[in-house]
């Protein structure tokens, strides 16, 4: 009787925990398992188990001491040994995972599923000749070893021919997730963006169909999380909607990148993979930057993560100023530098960090760079048209991928030497240095941009320059996509069309602007709060020219009702723009230049008494390093800064 209840408890207790297995939910059979782990220390059956529940609930680290565990005590079991390897590889450890990789060779012959494995530890390394020489000795044909071969040709950036095999894979086997969004971040990578998102809408369709628990439309109100469930890792919703989200990000079009990481099954933050909390760095830096730089240090140091991760780091810091973190963080990560930057970009990073310390050093840099990257331009073009002209359109096309590639890092460089001079104030320099480019990127969209920028910040007979720079920008982005661009290139465009008596032109795309703003209110159903604010920020810098142009009644007025309502449009870089105004209103107040109406007073005391009130706990710097690393508030808010604008006003009103 006895007997029967032990066998009895033990089904039941077998069953609740491949319960948990089957339905994906490895997190509840771990904890059960880890019970019985401490029960019965050397049990091969929990031992192997819960390596398992660890490796498929992305817990790596603790699975490959698991698996380690059972090598040892089972050194013929293939399975333990490779499953110890690839936990090794996920989390980084590839040195290690080419040491136990080593040992196993040593021992047996070698399958081809150990082939593979080798194959990905030297991927890992980057050492592809021994990829390659390892590939020869798998099952030619096979649909892994084709993956094995395109994965190669990925890591040295022959996306078209790892295209081409994927595709041959799809052909053998048919619809395979996994292999899907390899071709997707193929088109990805060669910037082919429409051919990338329509796999990405297959994958995320068939995933759907086949696990329509993850489909945001069929979730309840309230806001419901996922564990990394086998079915989610299966499904590639995370992967696809990440890389869809990146490239809507890369044709500025934020909204819609945001809208993907809404739609994407939601996962509490500790269970969040590197490329998603990367990613979510990116996308909040628009509006959050101290929380963008808190990520991308919090990935730096949690290795593995992205490649760009140093990049972007680093590329944010240097931007706000703050070159001697980023100085700090090159110098802590020597050992990837050379990796993960090459010599251009260590270059780059190394004369931007000058720029905060050497400006004129900093300046030669940039130039050594420029003619570098000219050069290479130049080279690859002519040697593209060579192939062109001999029909080796193959070979022509890696060379327009090449050209691509070094022409975005000449425009970072060119635009970082234009950014000092713009800082000084030399604004005919930066006319200059960018003239001197026109015929190698004067198509180019960034450079047409800071051009018009150059020549519209010169004013006067510059204005109707500056418009024949910023139109054909507006005009090839269209009414339907006006949203995309930077408020600042509308703003300045509709300014230069006022200075010019162009006032038609300047309401047409206040008005497309408005109709749009609406348009994706209503049509995505966005919260007035986190809706774009384009229209805001081109009426704030017309009213800053007219405040600049003395005319202060007009200019305040325009500037406070750009920013209604408050609580919805009121932030750091909004404030900027207003605070800017009202001082320089003060400093004409209090040297006499102007004597205000009372109406003015008291609409800018109606309007500071608002902004202290909305502004309270929000920071009147757009970012703060310092709060942002140590958790604090900003020592300054918008709610201080408003008061003490108020208390000045109050003093000159009684002057």
């Amino acid at each position: 009787m006895n007997q029967k209840k032990r066998t009895s408890g033990s089904q039941t207790f077998n069953t609740i925990i491949y319960g948990h297995i089957r339905d994906g939910e490895y997190h509840l059979a771990a904890e059960i398992l880890e019970i019985q782990l401490e029960k019965f220390p050397r049990s091969r059956a929990a031992l192997s188990l819960l390596a398992y529940c660890y490796y498929h609930d992305k817990k790596f680290r603790e699975a490959a001491d698991l698996f380690e565990r059972l090598t040892t005590q089972c050194p013929s079991v293939e399975d333990y040994q490779l499953y110890h390897i690839q936990s090794l590889l996920k989390i980084g450890e590839i040195e290690e995972a080419d040491t136990c990789l080593a040992r196993i060779t040593k021992r047996r012959q070698i399958s081809q599923r150990l082939l593979l494995t080798q194959v990905a530890v030297k991927l890992g390394e980057e050492d592809l000749n021994t990829c390659k020489a390892l590939l020869t000795e798998c099952v030619k044909g096979a649909p892994e070893t084709i993956c094995a071969s395109a994965a190669i040709d990925f890591k040295e950036g022959k996306f078209d021919d790892a295209l081409q095999k994927y595709s041959e894979v799809v052909n053998l086997i048919g619809f395979d997730y996994s292999t899907a969004y390899s071709m997707a971040l193929c088109h990805y990578n060669l910037k082919q963006y429409s051919d990338a998102s329509d796999i990405i809408d297959k994958i995320v369709e068939k995933s759907l169909e086949q696990y329509p628990e993850f489909d945001e439309r069929s979730r309840s109100c309230e806001r419901s999380f996922f564990r990394n469930s086998g079915a989610l890792q299966e499904s590639f919703l995370i992967e696809a909607y990440n890389l869809k989200a990146s490239i809507e990000f890369n044709r500025n079009n934020f909204s819609a990148a945001v809208e993907n990481f809404q739609v994407m099954p939601q996962r509490i933050e500790e269970d969040l993979d590197p490329v998603t909390l990367h990613n979510q760095a990116l996308f909040d830096m628009h509006h959050n930057v101290g929380d963008s730089l808190k990520k991308l240090s919090f990935l730096l140091s949690n290795p593995p993560f992205p490649p760009e991760t140093l990049r972007n780091l680093l590329t944010l810091y240097c931007n706000y100023g703050y070159n001697d973190i980023a100085a700090e963080i090159l110098s802590d990560n020597a050992h990837l530098k050379f990796d993960l930057l090459g010599q251009n970009m260590s270059d780059y990073f190394d004369a931007s960090i000058m720029a905060g310390v050497n400006p004129e050093k900093a300046i030669e840099q940039f130039e050594t760079l420029v003619k570098r990257s000219t050069s290479i331009i130049k080279a690859l073009r002519k040697q593209r048209d060579r192939e062109l002209k001999n029909n080796n359109t193959k070979y022509a096309q890696s060379l327009f991928h090449e050209i691509r590639h070094e022409l975005d890092f000449f425009l970072a460089v060119l635009m970082s030497q234009a950014r000092l001079y713009w800082e000084r104030e030399e604004f005919e320099t930066v006319e200059e240095v960018l003239g001197k480019f026109a015929d190698l990127c004067g198509e180019e969209e960034e450079w047409k941009i800071n051009m018009a920028h150059s020549l519209f910040v010169q004013q006067g007979s510059k204005f109707m320059e500056s418009i024949s720079f910023y139109e054909p920008v507006v005009s090839n982005c269209g009414d339907e996509s006006i949203l995309t661009l930077s408020p600042i290139v509308l703003a300045n465009l509709c300014v230069a069309y006022i200075m010019n008596n162009q006032n038609e032109e300047a309401e047409h795309i206040m008005k497309c602007v408005e109709k749009q703003e609406s348009h994706n209110r209503i049509k995505n159903n966005v919260d007035f709060s986190t809706a774009k604010h384009h229209g805001c920020i081109i009426n704030l810098v017309i009213g800053t020219l007219y405040c600049e142009r003395e005319n202060f009644e007009f200019g305040i007025n325009r500037i406070c009702k750009s920013l209604d309502p408050l609580e919805i449009k009121l932030g750091p870089d909004t404030w900027y723009y207003a605070k800017r105004c009202l001082m320089a209103l003060a400093s004409k107040v209090a040297k006499h230049m102007i004597i205000p109406q009372r109406d003015l007073f008291q609409e800018i005391f109606y309007f500071l008494d608002d902004v202290m009130k909305f502004g309270k706990d929000m920071s009147s710097h757009i970012v703060d390093h310092h709060a942002a690393e140590n958790n604090e508030e900003s020592s300054s808010t918008i709610s201080i800064e408003a008061l003490r604008l108020k208390r000045l006003f109050v003093k000159l009103q009684m002057l």
